[in-house]
């Protein structure tokens, strides 16, 4: 099974793919094969990210204060 770190790169790699003037989709005689869209590509990015930072012990915390009433 692939690790969160590992799919991230290969998204990372698709991006770049496609930004640098990677095909999104293609056919070839009666087949076509579409790729990811990159907002899919980015959001899938994003979770991975959030992930990681959850396994490694970071991410957002949240506290909430208030001031002692007199």
């Amino acid at each position: 099974m692939a690790t969160a770190a590992s799919l991230l790169a290969q998204i990372d790699s698709a991006i770049e793919a496609l930004l640098t003037g990677g095909a999104s989709s293609y056919s070839i005689g009666a087949r076509t094969v579409t790729k990811l869209d990159l907002k899919d590509l980015f959001n899938e990015r994003r979770l991975l990210q959030t992930q990681i930072e959850r396994d490694n012990g970071g991410g957002l915390r949240v506290a909430k204060f208030q001031r002692p009433r007199s």
